[in-house]
């Protein structure tokens, strides 16, 4: 059992909807902001994919997805350490909250995840009001 420390925040959208923004690796960009770049073979993530991330300090890490439950929960190791698991749970129609987690060896990583978690928001919130108009 690892000890984490978590980071969420409540969401006003479906678990569909932010689980698919969190697993598309394509996305990762625009709300991770200690990725610069992503590259893996396939868009959506899986137990066991692999890949690499380019950090803004610009050398690339290695990656591969641990955990995966769809809709729920995956976690992933990067540069083959234990890194931050993700966790959605669904807190009535079209709500729910965003979690994450974090070793606590790397508990001054919590801001990021606070500037992550805030940027999905705003993503979601943006494309729910594209999809009403």
């Amino acid at each position: 059992m690892r000890l984490t420390l978590d980071v969420g925040t409540h969401i006003d959208a479906p678990v569909s909807r932010v689980w698919r923004l969190i697993t598309d690796t394509q996305t990762w960009t625009h709300w991770g902001p200690s990725l610069k770049e992503v590259d893996s073979t396939e868009r959506f993530i899986r137990a066991g994919l692999t890949g690499r991330i380019r950090t803004p300090f610009g050398f690339w890490a290695p990656f591969t997805i641990e955990t995966f439950e769809p809709e729920r929960y995956w976690d992933w190791r990067v540069g083959g350490v234990a890194a931050t698991g993700h966790r959605v749970e669904p807190r009535g129609p079209d709500q729910c909250q965003l979690t994450f987690t974090v070793p606590v060896w790397a508990a001054g990583y919590g801001v990021v995840c606070r500037v992550a978690l805030n940027r999905i928001k705003r993503l979601l919130t943006s494309s729910i009001k594209e999809d009403q108009s």
